[in-house]
């Protein structure tokens, strides 16, 4: 039994040092990265942050595939994963902390001004602008989950009036919570900022399209740190030239890395980063080791994944 590594992307940790930092929680365990595999046939558990290719198929004694973050719709669905094959994410800590904190920085970004204090400072121009008040602004927030949850939490401390959607009812104090597409239209009619922490599903996918982008706010703010297929980028790029919305922040975007050529980059109301929200994974690296002893002793597993259901 091997638990073997492969990020499938870079620009975030290599397999070595990972393996490295999970060897470090547990010596005994044999954690190999994709660069040293050994036999193949003695792997059993893969860690990815995003499946490349055909590497599950390869893996002929393969039992679980855990995703190194929480996202797990490219993996449920990949066609070189077997139906017998398990699925697992992470539910940690510091990241949900870092999207939440990410989400915060755009709103206080927006609401003290900066871009504009920014170009006055390009100009040498003294031109003081009020910022805006956090109780007379409405912030959104569409999924409230693990990460969503926390997102609403940390607004509501802040002090904003906090409006939280999901597709099934949940209850967070301090939140107007609501649920059901139905819902939906007239929440972001309310909101001056949306800020979507949604995971990719059948029934997210597309969910901003041009008739829930034309019923957000005139001027508001959305910014998607949750998965990049929820934004219909086209409609986004048309809606942001009528001013409903008036900017987007993308963390996250339908292809990834960004292609050069994508007029997203160069849209005068779109702000880009490079799918950097979330980055730590922190104490979760234990429950991908407790993951493998599950596996090895079969018990039952943490966060495992209902393939169908995707998430």
């Amino acid at each position: 039994m091997a638990l073997l590594i492969s990020i499938g992307h870079d620009g975030w940790y290599t397999e070595e040092q990972l393996a490295e930092e999970l060897r470090a929680i547990d010596p005994g365990a044999d954690i190999r990265p994709i660069s040293a595999p050994g036999n193949l046939e003695d792997i059993t558990m893969l860690a990815v942050s995003a499946l490349k290719g055909d590497l599950a198929a390869q893996l002929p004694n393969l039992q679980l595939v855990q995703k190194l973050g929480a996202g797990v719709d490219s993996i449920v669905a990949h066609p070189s994963v077997a139906p017998h094959v398990r699925v697992t994410r992470l539910k940690p800590l510091e990241p949900a902390q870092e999207i939440a904190e990410y989400c915060l920085a755009y709103v206080l970004r927006s609401q003290r001004n900066m871009a504009e204090h920014a170009a006055s400072q390009s100009r040498s121009a003294w031109a003081p602008q009020a910022p805006k008040r956090a109780a007379e602004t409405t912030v959104g927030v569409l999924g409230l989950g693990h990460i969503g949850g926390m997102s609403a939490r940390l607004m509501r401390d802040m002090r904003f009036r906090v409006l939280g959607w999901s597709r099934s009812p949940k209850e967070i104090t301090g939140v107007d919570c609501r649920h059901g597409e139905a819902a939906l239209p007239q929440m972001l009619g309310i909101c001056d900022y949306v800020c979507a922490i949604l995971p990719s599903t059948p029934a997210t996918r597309g969910l901003m399209e041009a008739r829930m982008l034309a019923a957000m706010k005139p001027g508001a703010t959305l910014i998607n740190a949750g998965r990049g297929d929820l934004v219909d980028e086209a409609a986004l790029a048309a809606a942001l030239d009528k001013g409903t919305p008036g900017h987007a922040v993308l963390d996250v975007v339908s292809q990834e890395p960004l292609p050069a050529d994508s007029p997203l980059w160069t849209h005068p109301q779109v702000t880009v980063t490079p799918h950097v929200s979330g980055w730590h994974l922190g104490d979760a690296l234990r429950d991908v080791v407790e993951n493998y002893r599950r596996l090895e002793a079969g018990e039952e597993l943490l966060h495992e994944v209902d393939r169908q259901r995707g998430y």
